[in-house]
């Protein structure tokens, strides 16, 4: 019995001797734990109850207790559950702030967890996870609810079309007015309405004029007196020619046709009455003369214009000014004639610019050998550009904000790049990308606009801004607040 209990007693020593030396173990390596710690700074300090609330500065929860600080080598695991690397393996880079992992506008000083524990995304300065800061993210099934489409950048050819309206005139370089340059009286019209149509040298009046009669007697005397001086000396022969010559001249710049003139000579009588004639085949414009009424020298008796070919002025912006030149062909239409096109061409740009309209004329030369086209008609025209191939992707691509002109990138899997872009000319249905895009990259042509409603594109296009616009010397005390606008979309995702 005794042995028993003094074999008891031993192995009691032993053990409480081990004990003693394990506390002793673990007071001194919490006791350099403590004291390590003691010399490194809390990243942040985190909930007792709630990992997922955190705070930059030491606070107790709402029960007094206080919270956890965190320390470099316990800072949050990646979602794969891999710990942070040490910051020998790589070099430091300065963490902006932390971003929703799921995309929400919803940021963070310091790293922390969402509603679903999933680690907040640190956001570099520089580095590998800045671009992927400025990706939107989209849910499969809102992508399948919004209708997104997308289409691949390719080289196509490509044509700017202006568009723009004129209104018919007649061709200035066609246009004839019937005058006098002499007083007399018209005797008889013989065309008699506005809008009719003459030839060349058709009959428009009959002329009376006492000068005219009086020029019609001194050409004959003088001819007759040649004749009759046939066998006089010869500067006398040579004196009456010249009189004879310069009569005739006389009429010829009175406007008498030479058929008259030709008819003076061979009848050798004057004649009361002279016949006036078109000097060109077109339609009278303005008549403004009747049978008996005086004519004075200088006044326009007839308008006529040639319509075989027709002028259309047109406005065109002044933005697409630039594009038009000399020579292009031009497609017009007419509501007078539905489903018909008519061919001209640019013949000149006129060189002011209407400051009220901020519009260019442009005259546009057709043929109109039918009489379709009608002065003062309204016309529709397209202008084309010179077609050539270039980089492009469809109209409904591209998104303007005024300060800056983008598409969305599609980047898989429900990640959208909101990329800048710069445009060249704008096509029926393609727009010319100049920067910005590479071929075979796709872009989305549909529901862009509800992708920007329902995402943090405003966010996202803050990466897109010059580096020195951003403070680079601390971490923000408080997260970037959204705009308010994006407040609402928040609840939408």
């Amino acid at each position: 019995m005794n042995k028993a209990i003094l074999f008891t007693a031993l192995v009691a020593t032993g053990l409480g001797a081990a004990g003693g030396y394990w506390l002793a173990l673990q007071h001194s390596d919490s006791t350099a734990a403590t004291a390590g710690k003691a010399e490194q700074k809390p990243v942040f300090y985190r909930h007792p109850m709630n990992p997922a609330v955190t705070s930059p500065v030491p606070i107790k929860d709402e029960m007094g207790m206080d919270y956890i600080p965190v320390y470099k080598e316990s800072a949050p695991t990646s979602n794969t559950g891999s710990a942070v690397e040490n910051s020998t393996s790589k070099p430091e880079k300065k963490i902006l702030y932390y971003r929703n992992p799921m995309g929400l506008p919803d940021t963070s000083s310091v790293p922390k967890k969402d509603s679903m524990s999933m680690d907040y995304i640190p956001v570099f300065a520089e580095g590998e996870n800045h671009n992927e800061a400025q990706l939107l993210h989209v849910s499969t099934e809102k992508i399948q609810r919004l209708g997104v489409k997308t289409a691949p950048v390719e080289n196509t050819r490509i044509a700017h079309t202006v568009r723009a309206v004129g209104i018919v005139e007649a061709d200035e370089q066609r246009l004839y007015n019937v005058t006098l340059r002499f007083n007399g009286f018209i005797e008889q019209l013989y065309v008699n309405t506005t809008g009719q149509s003459v030839t060349l040298g058709q009959p428009l009046f009959d002329l009376y004029s006492p000068e005219l009669v009086s020029a019609q007697h001194e050409y004959l005397t003088a001819r007759n007196s040649q004749s009759a001086l046939g066998n006089s000396e010869a500067w006398l022969q040579s004196g009456m020619k010249n009189l004879t010559e310069s009569s005739l001249e006389r009429l010829r710049n009175w406007g008498i046709s030479e058929s008259e003139l030709m008819h003076l000579k061979q009848q050798g009588k004057v004649r009361q009455a002279v016949v006036v004639r078109s000097p060109a085949t077109g339609i009278i414009m303005e008549k403004s003369v009747v049978a008996g009424a005086r004519a004075m020298a200088g006044d326009t008796l007839f308008k006529i214009a040639d319509l075989s070919q027709v002028w259309i002025i047109a406005e065109v912006y002044e933005q697409d000014i630039g594009l038009i030149t000399l020579g292009q062909t031009v497609l017009a239409t007419f509501d007078a004639y539905p489903g018909r096109t008519f061919k001209g061409k640019v013949g000149f740009i006129y060189p002011t610019l209407n400051p009220a309209t901020r519009t260019v004329k442009v005259r546009v030369e057709l043929p109109n050998p039918n009489g379709l086209l009608k002065p003062m008609m309204y016309a529709q025209l397209e202008i084309a550009t010179q077609a050539h191939t270039a980089l492009a992707v469809p109209r409904s691509a591209v998104l303007e904000s005024g300060r800056r002109t983008l598409v969305l990138v599609d980047r898989g899997e429900g990640r959208f790049e909101p990329r800048p872009v710069k445009i060249g000319i704008r096509g029926e249905e393609m727009t010319e990308i100049l920067e910005g895009l590479h071929e075979q990259e796709r872009v989305v042509v549909s529901a862009n606009f509800l992708i920007d409603a329902e995402s943090n594109l405003d966010a996202a296009l803050g990466g897109f801004e010059p580096a020195n616009a951003k403070t680079s010397s601390t971490i923000p005390a408080e997260p970037p607040s959204p705009p308010a606008g994006e407040q609402e979309h928040q609840g939408g995702m």
